[in-house]
């Protein structure tokens, strides 16, 4: 898909199963063509790397697309990762993959809920701008739950994430 808006970026994502790329409309054919391959080729690479998704979280996940969101987001997996130390959860934007740290399983519901919609809301903006913590604060607790979470990153002595 050519974007007279886009000026030099290339970008890519999975949606609704069909591979999304956005590229300037100056760029030429050729050029068009090497950028879906090498997109095409990282996006498998995260989809092989994506485990099975955690049925626990994949319903707390379309709960709260639905009430949220509108249930317009899609995700290819979404899985607790004793991998995620430092961070409480994570989003790769182009694969629709959602890791969520396994210590954020011990934590309460309403906790959880909020690093759940933070992530989803990264499958519509990657970066944290405005327009994404606007879509993070629908979340009602958003506030309470992101000082419980820097307390307990303070406490343990992590430095905390933007959360």
């Amino acid at each position: 898909m050519s974007s007279r808006r886009r000026r030099r970026t290339v970008s890519a994502r999975l949606v609704g199963g069909v591979l999304e790329i956005r590229v300037p409309h100056w760029m030429p054919d050729r050029e068009r063509e090497q950028w879906v391959e090498r997109m095409r080729v990282r996006i498998e690479r995260q989809l092989r790397r994506a485990q099975p998704s955690d049925d626990r979280l994949e319903d707390r996940a379309r709960r709260l697309n639905s009430r949220h969101f509108g249930g317009r987001l899609r995700w290819t997996s979404i899985a607790f990762s004793d991998r995620q130390e430092s961070r409480w959860g994570s989003c790769s934007y182009l694969a629709g993959v959602i890791r969520v740290a396994e210590r954020a399983s011990r934590l309460p519901e309403w906790v959880l809920d909020y690093i759940v919609v933070h992530e989803l809301a990264h499958l519509e903006v990657a970066e944290h701008s405005a327009e994404f913590w606007d879509l993070v604060n629908r979340y009602p607790l958003t506030e309470r739950a992101r000082g419980y979470l820097t307390a307990l990153d303070h406490q343990a002595g992590r430095a905390a994430e933007a959360f």
